[in-house]
């Protein structure tokens, strides 16, 4: 552990002493149920990580201060009502007796939400000027409403000192009500709360000067707040440095946390929560520059997966606390596995963003690699406890994530297990998907999979295509089939699958087909594979239109990851077009013809190509299902009320012999990565 030593050094923020520089920093979890409460997913959520190390977590992003800011959307935490209070203490309790400090983002949401949803109020901002994101309209907010603000926000850190939090970190980035009155971009009044610095600062600084009223001056009061907006008439980094400046000499804000861009527009909205396309920490520069102004400790959190960045982060200063937030989302016990000299089984964030991307749809936060996180009041685990009945043999087809997730944990429950895989390589379509340009990092989470495999003495077979005789042969007393889909192009037999005429995004993205020179893409799914196929081709030479008959190349992807993709489709020129169905291909002379057809119209329209490549999803790979389906004892079936509910498979209890028989993962259909991992945890974690 001696090379992480800086880690783990212990730092006071104000009179609250923090175990290590480790930090989870605030992001909207969307687990506050009843209201807004911290219910029991959600302080298991924290405690996981506290037990697992973690110095300081900071929760609650965007926790709402005010009644008129609304929180049903994002299912945020509730400081407008006294009945948080008992929860908090909960809360607290479970943080405190595993050594860590908890603490919350308050804040007004101002203009930066949706209006339709619980009490359907009227959004405010300094000028009436609505934010892009959300398209949400709202009024110019008045003086006696300033102060009502103002109050609530005192009020709202009160309830968090009385449930025993730590501490509460004022939300003044992303373009909530505070940074929406410093920047010059929403803030066009002409009163003393606009116009001037020191008028635009003033709400700011009446917000802090009422809290630290109401909590006296111990109990720790910190600011969240961006490095640059990135935006030519916002923000820039001198602007941030003089706030965070204007601020710290009121001897008031006990911390700073810095984030690099606004994120008010779709396009900045990317820069927030980098993506694997990004380089590591990309903005910790803005964080280093604004610790050159401020006399307390800073928190950066950007793009901080492993404990090599941290420590070189902290070695030479620039921050006094590294945020590892999606990183203790994938491995909440990243801490002690680095103390215990085990950071080779730390399950690293490989930066996907499904976590955070499911925020921005109003969808709980999860994991892409590990079903157990947020999940912990469930009873799925972190730590796979060895099985007190029968060491049965287990025998698993599939070198997919559905097929790796089943093998380690019913490895790490002590059976001895056998993985088959026909391909050269594990990792199934996750390796199709790591080989698109913006997609590499994807590999990452087979990886990690391989090698607990390997640590867990799995017996892994490559190039080895199982059938039924040498499954029998085997004589499992239990079998995971984990066999996949493959690219389901033949739908529509016009498209000419048959004759040749098309190909899927797989023999794209696989290099099993040479990129053409004219390509147009037609992607039905509107996910990844693609957009991944036409980066891919573009960045190959060809000359691509992608086309859906959706409403957006797209749409099914992320709020923090479509940008991504855009600006790299837009630079090479790829044309993008939607609501066209491909109903037709076929060949004239060397080329290829695509009849399209616009769904609202009917009017069709034709495109000369030398190459088609089509993304419809995938058919499940069930022939070998089907043959050992009858000569097992459950005849293949899970049973979905156990499954749902947690609970071990009834089979597993019952008197019999031969072959339990399961399947998982897109060979029963398509779903997604974090699918495929979470039936295996949930299915094997009882075996």
């Amino acid at each position: 552990m001696s090379q992480f030593d800086v880690l783990f050094q212990p730092l006071k923020i104000n009179n609250t002493t923090i175990r290590n520089r480790i930090v989870s920093t605030a992001h909207a979890e969307v687990y506050a149920t009843d209201g807004g409460m911290t219910t029991d997913r959600y302080v298991k959520y924290y405690e996981e990580k506290a037990k697992g190390g973690c110095g300081l977590c900071i929760c609650g992003g965007s926790s709402v201060v005010s009644i008129d800011s609304p929180q049903s959307w994002w299912s945020s935490v509730n400081l407008s009502t006294d009945r948080i209070i008992p929860h908090f203490q909960n809360l607290a309790d479970a943080v405190h007796k595993h050594g860590g400090k908890i603490m919350i983002q308050i804040s007004h949401m101002g203009r930066r939400s949706r209006w339709d949803g619980e009490n359907w109020p009227n959004l405010m901002s300094p000028s009436g000027v609505r934010e892009p994101v959300h398209r949400a309209t709202c009024k110019t907010i008045e003086e006696e409403e300033i102060w009502r603000v103002i109050g609530d926000f005192a009020k709202a850190a009160v309830r968090a000192k009385e449930g025993g939090l730590d501490g509460v970190e004022l939300s003044a980035v992303h373009q909530h009500i505070i940074d929406q009155f410093w920047s010059p971009r929403v803030n066009k009044r002409t009163d003393q709360w606009g116009g001037s610095f020191e008028n635009r600062m003033r709400f700011g600084m009446e917000v802090v000067k009422a809290v630290r009223e109401a909590v006296g001056p111990d109990f720790v009061v910190g600011m969240r707040i961006t490095g640059d907006e990135f935006h030519p008439d916002g923000l820039t980094h001198d602007d941030m440095k003089q706030i965070a400046k204007y601020y710290n000499d009121t001897n008031m804000i006990d911390f700073f946390g810095v984030v690099g861009s606004g994120c008010d527009t779709h396009n900045t909205l990317a820069n927030v929560i980098p993506n694997m396309s990004y380089p590591p920490e990309p903005f910790l520069h803005l964080a280093a520059g604004i610790k050159e102004v401020v006399s307390v400790p800073v928190i950066h959190a950007q793009n901080i997966k492993d404990p090599n960045q941290a420590k070189r982060i902290l070695d030479a200063g620039y921050v006094d606390f590294v945020g590892m937030t999606r990183a203790h989302i994938a491995d909440p016990h990243l801490i002690t596995k680095i103390k215990l000299d085990q950071t080779d089984q730390i399950r690293q964030c490989v930066g996907a963003n499904y976590c955070i991307d499911r925020q921005y749809m109003g969808l709980d936060v999860l994991c892409i690699q590990n079903a157990a996180t947020s999940r912990e009041h469930m009873g799925m685990p972190h730590i796979i406890e060895k099985t007190t009945g029968p060491v049965r043999k287990v025998v698993i087809i599939g070198g997919g994530p559905a097929g790796l997730e089943s093998a380690r944990v019913a490895a790490e429950r002590g059976h001895n297990v056998t993985l088959i895989e026909k391909a050269s390589e594990l990792g199934g379509q996750v390796s199709i998907a790591a080989k698109a340009p913006q997609r590499d990092q994807m590999a990452g989470i087979t990886r990690w999979l391989a090698m607990e495999l390997t640590r867990l003495n799995v017996e892994v077979i490559l190039d080895t295509a199982a059938n039924a005789d040498m499954i029998r042969e085997l004589a499992p007393d239990v079998c995971i089939l984990a066999t996949g889909g493959s690219p389901f192009i033949e739908q529509n037999p016009d498209w000419g699958a048959e004759e040749g005429l098309v190909v899927s995004s797989w023999d794209i993205l696989n290099g099993t087909v040479e990129p053409g020179e004219n390509v147009l893409v037609f992607d039905t799914i509107c996910e990844f594979s693609g957009m991944s196929a036409a980066d891919y081709l573009t960045a190959k030479g060809a000359k691509v239109e992608l086309v859906t008959d959706d409403i957006k190349p797209g749409v099914g992807i992320g709020g923090t990851t479509f940008p991504t993709y855009y600006r790299s489709l837009y630079e090479k020129e790829v044309i993008m077009s939607s609501d066209l169905a491909l109903i037709k291909v076929y060949r004239e002379g060397d080329n290829l013809v695509a009849v399209l057809e616009n769904e609202y119209t009917e009017h069709k329209e034709e495109r000369v190509v030398d190459q088609v490549v089509i993304e419809n999803g995938t058919r499940p790979n069930e022939a070998l299902y089907y043959e050992l389906k009858a000569e097992s004892v459950n005849k293949g079936q899970i049973d979905v009320e156990t499954l749902f509910d947690s609970k071990p498979q009834p089979v597993l209890s019952e008197a019999h012999d031969g072959m339990i028989l399961w399947r998982i993962g897109d060979c029963v259909s398509q779903r997604n990565t974090h699918a495929a991992i979470y039936d295996a945890l949930r299915l094997c974690k009882d075996l």
